[in-house]
């Protein structure tokens, strides 16, 4: 995955020869935005913001850096890789920014009815020795889901399709995560020895499909 901006979308990342309209001005707090590609059957996407390219060949299952943006409305375009922005979108959608906001906007569902979510990160820090960590499910025919410890203890509640939970804090530190289904008693996903640092912030999407191909699985970003 190549991450880069031919009109310095991404300043201090890329700098090109002129960093206008796109650059955030050193007196006003920035916004920043980053892509996750969640359709499972859609190929690697390209993203365009304003008619620009922004992000190259983002594959599925993958999470971009952030990109930093002056505070407005900017217009995004997804395409599929090599495309150009000029080509025919497979998700164009109007994205408001705000100062000091971080933003990941995420491609879900399958390719015929792929879509833009849009999500607001907290990217605060934890309290001393622990860390952060929310969970979005996106697998698009998954059911409601339960998160939870080996023990039973419930960490996410019943979390829909398309619905991300809010942030929980735990003790930094190895765990087991089961992800059940709507009844609380099939397991239909265990990630082992997750890693969660002091001080950290976490997002962990479900991805793939249930019983499918790609398989159903967790993406986990560290996100700070």
């Amino acid at each position: 995955m190549k991450s880069f901006v031919s009109s310095c979308l991404v300043c201090g990342l890329l700098v090109l020869t002129s960093c206008a309209p796109f650059c955030p001005d050193a007196q006003t707090p920035s916004a920043r935005v980053r892509i996750v590609h969640a359709s499972p059957d859609a190929p690697a996407v390209d993203v365009c913001v304003n008619g620009e390219p922004a992000f190259e060949g983002v594959e599925f299952a993958r999470v971009t850096d952030y990109a930093s943006l002056p505070p407005g409305t900017y217009a995004v375009r997804v395409t599929a890789a090599g495309a150009g922005c000029l080509g025919a979108g497979v998700i164009d959608a109007n994205l408001p920014l705000s100062a000091r906001q971080d933003v990941s906007v995420v491609a879900v569902n399958v390719l015929a009815q792929i879509e833009a979510l849009p999500l607001i990160d907290d990217n605060s820090s934890p309290l001393a020795g622990r860390a952060k960590v929310r969970f979005v499910h996106v697998s698009p025919n998954a059911p409601a889901v339960d998160v939870t410890l080996p023990d039973g203890t419930t960490l996410f509640d019943n979390i829909a399709f398309k619905q991300a939970s809010n942030y929980l804090e735990v003790q930094a530190g190895t765990y087991t995560l089961q992800v059940r289904d709507e009844t609380g008693t099939v397991v239909v996903l265990t990630l082992n020895d997750v890693q969660l640092g002091a001080g950290k912030v976490y997002s962990v999407f479900a991805v793939g499909l249930l019983n499918g191909t790609p398989a159903l699985n967790a993406l986990i970003a560290v996100d700070n």
